[in-house]
């Protein structure tokens, strides 16, 4: 490379040297990183080496040893669980009650108990996001620069954007559980919360990168703040909106499973009780149920935006 370089004018000598020095530094900036991660991984490491009495680095190759011993007695107890069918291993224990959680809807038709437990948690995901997806879908306005200017409406619309967002939802639930008591109206009142934070900011970020030509059209026009942003602004942010819904959803899924293992109700609830249980068979249904819904709920979504955003958004480079 330096034997081609000596043949170039001057000029272009100048841009080559200039661009091996830039080479030289990005190396040396790549080699420091993973120097500083590579430290810090190692700090980590040692301290919970050091905080679990020296034992942390010793019990490392057993730490799959619980999921080879947490099996249940037979591969098809897994599925008996699952749809709340009578097992031939019935003791009168609880390992094997699995006919106790039908819900009967009429006569002899049920619904499996893990399957309704499942329904509670959809439920609390989907109605959390539409409370919360309301609600930042109004006050995005409001935090967006473009369309209040960057006095005190904005300051305080995004302040109190970042204190809903701030905490996990999970603690938000450990907090109004103390207030709405245990169940799903502390897991619905949680998610709504933090996602009116989370929406709120991707919403307004879209308003902001909005094009105000047709806003300033309307203004010309004689339009009210109000019909500006209607007829101007979110035909334009629909679609961005419309995306960011359905992914939050497919997050709150989670969050609602993850909130429900600490009192929120729903499919977490009874996860939690399996596991702590030792009954290993209804847990497993449990982990059969929940990939299989949360699979279902992201290729749902997925198809969803792709309808009414369309498929052009989703291509590499467009």
């Amino acid at each position: 490379m330096s034997a081609h370089a000596s043949k170039l004018n001057p000029a272009s000598q100048k841009v080559f040297e200039h661009y091996r020095e830039l080479t030289q530094t990005r190396r040396l900036y790549t080699f420091l990183t993973i120097g500083i991660l590579g430290g810090l991984l190692f700090a980590a490491l040692w301290f919970a080496h050091v905080s679990n009495s020296g034992k942390f680095l010793d019990r490392i190759p057993y730490f799959f040893d619980f999921v080879l011993n947490f099996l249940p007695d037979e591969p098809i107890e897994i599925f008996r669980a699952l749809f709340d069918l009578p097992s031939p291993l019935a003791d009168g224990s609880l390992k094997y009650d699995y006919e106790e959680g039908r819900h009967y809807v009429f006569g002899d038709f049920y619904i499996p108990e893990y399957f309704y437990e499942m329904l509670v948690t959809l439920n609390i995901a989907f109605i959390s996001t539409l409370l919360g997806g309301t609600l930042g879908f109004f006050l995005c306005f409001f935090a967006s620069t473009n369309l209040v200017g960057a006095g005190a409406t904005r300051f305080v619309v995004r302040r109190i954007m970042e204190v809903l967002r701030a905490f996990p939802e999970i603690v938000i639930a450990g907090l109004l559980a103390a207030i709405l008591s245990l169940g799903p109206i502390a897991a619905v009142a949680a998610v709504s919360i933090h996602t009116i934070g989370a929406l709120g900011k991707l919403f307004f970020e879209a308003v902001e990168n909005a094009d105000m030509k047709a806003e300033e059209g309307l203004r010309a026009a004689g339009a009210n703040w109000v019909e500006r942003v209607r007829f101007g602004i979110v035909p334009q942010v629909l679609p961005n909106f419309t995306s960011y819904f359905l992914l939050r959803a497919e997050i709150n899924v989670r969050a609602s499973t993850i909130i429900g293992a600490v009192g929120g109700g729903g499919i977490g609830e009874v996860f939690r009780l399996s596991l702590s249980r030792d009954h290993a068979a209804k847990t497993y249904a449990i982990v059969l149920l929940l990939f299989v819904t949360v699979m279902l709920v992201d290729q749902l979504s997925g198809w969803l935006r792709r309808k009414l955003v369309g498929s052009q958004a989703f291509e590499f480079g467009a």
